[in-house]
Order: structure tokens, then C-alpha cells, then sequence
């Protein structure tokens, strides 16, 4: 990660705030040795391309050429929110619990995806019989909190990962991101407020008003990590934490889906080149996420109506990397095909 090292248990934001001088930048020398080969591989120039996009995409932020998908690992974190207790979801909180459940007995959609794209699953429980505070009477976590949770985050990064999918789950976490999106990005509240886990009717108002209750008791806040204690949830600095420690260690990161976006969003807001080293998966049909994802200028890889959470996007999208990995290293060139080039 870092040279910087700091005790998890006493961290503060104003810590976490000084990691942002240490991010490195991009390898100029793997991208310029990404494009010398796909200038000889045996096709057209650019014909397969996004997958050319994302094959320079991977080597600049891995810092080596070629570049690998042997290694991805999805981190799913979980956590509960307390405005839960509010009606805004259309299942209850211990669901989050009952799910962490399901994940480590392998019953979950992301268990499926990660053996199909032979991804390590790990998933982080952030203290659920803790949920958050509501963040309609005061901020969800205090200052030390929240960046003890960044600091959990940070410490899912380990060596030698070729990629890091991020997901989530934590009943009441869409209102949460939306809460914290509209108070990162403005505009009307409702317009970032979606079905969630399919709320409707009076539940789905009921989202709307915690939300824009949230944001009004929290106008005041202005800095985006101070947001995020205000108005996110631990599963959400946890993503935070993972996105800044997998810069540092030059691992690319997949973005799931909305509540996965916003909370890397908050490093955006801070630093409009903290997420050059990550992509997101798709485009959820929460109607906040094409609005996030305008306001911090990613093209997601696919659009399929999926609004599962918990990484399955993102771990899907290691289909993606893994074919344009394989067809930069596996592809002849045009010498070595007798093939001949260009005119």
C-alpha cells in the first residue's frame, strides 16, 4: 500500500485525508507497451475496442505489461443502517445478517459468479448488531467511526490481487447513498431515490422524505469524508477505504453497482483523479446511479436491469477483463502469423 501506517483502532479522518497526497499515478511505460503490441496483433487497428480500452486500462494500474486477471478477489462488506427502522426498505435489518449467512455457505448469486470466473470471495461484517445512527436526528457515524471503518476497508487489499471487484449489502444502504449522493452532487432529493429492494407506494415516500430530511440536517457539512460520516453507513467507508488502500497498491478496481459508486464517490469529490484506477461494472436501474455516474464521468461496461448489490456486477464484469487480458497476450501478431499488415 503505503509507506504511511497507522493503528486502525485510533485512526482519524484527518489520517485517511492525508493518504490522498500519497496516491501514485498511472505507468505511462505499460500503457505505451500495451499499445506497441496491439499495433501489431492480428486484427485492425481498434477493432475490438472497448476491450483494448480496458486490456491498457489494466497494465497502466497494475504497473506491468501484460497484464493479468489470474487473481481477481471480490470483497462484498456488510453492514446495517439504522433508518432502517424507518420503513424504507421492503425487508427487515436481520436480513443483512441472514445474507452474510448465505454468502459463506455459497447460496448467494456472487457465490455463482465467483466460481464461475474462479474470483476469491471474501466477505467483511462490519459490526451488525451495531447499525448505524439515523441520520435524520444526527450524523449515522461519528468522525472516529467512520474512518475506523475506512481503516477495515483498507486492510481487505492484500498483495498480489489482479483485481478488486467491491460490492455490498445492508438493508436501508440505497437510502444511504442516496442521501449521500444528493448531498455530494445537489439536486432534488426524490430524483436520487429508487425502489431499493422494491418499495413502494407509502414505503417508497417515506425513502424520499428520510432522504431529503438527511440532507437538510446535514447542509451544512462540506467536506466530502465528513459527508460520509454523516450520512453513509460502515459498509460504505469500508468500500472508501478498499478504493484509496487498492490505488496505493496498484490494484485496479470494478465498481459494483449504486451504493458501491457513491461511496467511491466521496473520494472523487475530493480528488477528480482518485477513481482513475477504477471502472464500474454496470448500470443499475437505480435511477440515482446514472446521475452519480454522470457527475463522475464513468461509462459502466454493461447495462442488464441488475440491482442485486453485493458485487455481483462487478464480479460479472471479470468476464470482460478476463478476455481482454486474454486476447492482448494470446492474440499472434502479424509477424508471427505471416499475416500480412497494414498498407
Amino acid at each position: 500500500m503505503s509507506d504511511r501506517s497507522f493503528d486502525p483502532d485510533t485512526v482519524s479522518l484527518d489520517e485517511i485525508r492525508q493518504l490522498f497526497k500519497d496516491l501514485p499515478g498511472p505507468d505511462l511505460e505499460a500503457a505505451t507497451e500495451v499499445a506497441r503490441r496491439e499495433s501489431q496483433l492480428t486484427k485492425p487497428r481498434g477493432a475490438l475496442g472497448r476491450l483494448e480500452e480496458l486490456t491498457s486500462w489494466l497494465a497502466t494500474w497494475q504497473g506491468r505489461h501484460p497484464p493479468r486477471v489470474d487473481h481477481p478477489r471480490t470483497a462484498v462488506f456488510a453492514a446495517n443502517h439504522g433508518i432502517a427502522a424507518r420503513g424504507v426498505s421492503a425487508y427487515p435489518p436481520e436480513v443483512t445478517a441472514q445474507m452474510v449467512k448465505n454468502f459463506v455457505e455459497g447460496g448467494a448469486a456472487v457465490n455463482q459468479l465467483c466460481k464461475t470466473f474462479d474470483a476469491d470471495l471474501r466477505v467483511y461484517e462490519m459490526d451488525l448488531e451495531q447499525p448505524t445512527a439515523d441520520f435524520t436526528q444526527g450524523p449515522a457515524m461519528t468522525d472516529a467511526e467512520c474512518a475506523r471503518a475506512m481503516a477495515y476497508g483498507m486492510m481487505a487489499v492484500e498483495p498480489d490481487l489482479d483485481v478488486l471487484c467491491l460490492g455490498e449489502m445492508g438493508i436501508g444502504n440505497t437510502t444511504s447513498a442516496a442521501a449521500l449522493a444528493c448531498a455530494l452532487f445537489g439536486g432534488d432529493p426524490a430524483e436520487w431515490v429508487g425502489r431499493g429492494t422494491g418499495v413502494t407506494g407509502t414505503a417508497l415516500r417515506t425513502k424520499s422524505q428520510v432522504v431529503a430530511d438527511g440532507v437538510a440536517r446535514h447542509k451544512a457539512v462540506g467536506d466530502p469524508f465528513a459527508l460520509l460520516a454523516a450520512l453513509g453507513g460502515l459498509e460504505l467507508a469500508a468500500i472508501a477505504g478498499a478504493v484509496m488502500a487498492a490505488r496505493l497498491a496498484r490494484t485496479p478496481v470494478v465498481l459494483d453497482g449504486f451504493a458501491c459508486t457513491v461511496a467511491a464517490a466521496v473520494l472523487w469529490k475530493a480528488d477528480t483523479t482518485a477513481l482513475d484506477h477504477c471502472i464500474v461494472a454496470h448500470k443499475s436501474v437505480e435511477p440515482g446511479h446514472a446521475r452519480v455516474l454522470q457527475a463522475i464521468d464513468k461509462e459502466p461496461l454493461f447495462d442488464f436491469g441488475m440491482r442485486l448489490g453485493e458485487g455481483s456486477g462487478a464480479t460479472l464484469a471479470l468476464g470482460i477483463l478476463k478476455a481482454a487480458a486474454a486476447c492482448h497476450t494470446g492474440m499472434a501478431t502479424f509477424s508471427d502469423a505471416a499475416v500480412s499488415g497494414p498498407a
